[in-house]
């Protein structure tokens, strides 16, 4: 198996994960889907746990990265804190998509370890950086930033929940705006 495959793999996983949990993730589906035998898909990941930590982990690095570009390409930390809910936005843009980590989230419970270890990293990385960016903008003081990132991201994530309940983006936007409007996120 090539690594392209494992690739191929693991983007139609997190297709089925955004779009159906991780009870979603279904061999023989992600097999047809991808071209291979189900049983070539145990090469890479040998249990549903793996290919599902796989798929989480993979999730919240790319999210890292695109949290350290943005900041990379906006010094300003306000106008990263204003850009950041998009990254939430565009898994609706996708299909109505829900962003990974918040689906397997409410999945919690039944979850393998390794699986809920990945989605808890996510959670961390977005409060941290959210954290780091909320003091760097002079929003509020270090005591006090963690508190503010997580109403951030539960805001933000729960926007999406609903959002996609009623497959209505708009919804989300609106959502947002009124975070922005009560002092939540910044104007």
């Amino acid at each position: 198996m090539s690594m392209d495959t494992k690739e191929t793999i693991l983007s139609a996983a997190r297709a089925a994960a955004q779009a159906h949990g991780y009870g979603g993730l279904n061999f023989r589906d992600l097999a047809a889907q991808v071209g291979i035998k189900a049983a070539s898909l145990h090469y890479h990941f040998p249990t549903k746990a793996d290919l599902g930590a796989a798929v989480a982990k993979r999730y919240w690095q790319d999210t890292a990265a695109a949290l350290e570009a943005m900041r990379g390409e906006m010094p300003d930390a306000g106008d990263c804190l204003r850009r950041y809910p998009s990254i939430f936005r565009r898994s609706l843009e996708n299909g109505n998509r829900m962003c990974l980590c918040s689906f397997m989230a409410a999945e919690f419970d039944d979850l393998p370890e390794a699986v809920r270890d990945e989605v808890e990293n996510f959670a961390n990385i977005n409060v941290s950086w959210l954290s780091e960016t909320l003091v760097a903008a002079g929003l509020t003081d270090p005591a006090e930033a963690e508190k503010r990132a997580r109403a951030i991201f539960a805001a933000v994530s729960g926007a999406q929940l609903l959002a996609r309940s009623r497959a209505d983006i708009t919804l989300f936007d609106e959502l947002v705006g009124s975070y922005r409007q009560a002092g939540l996120l910044p104007g």
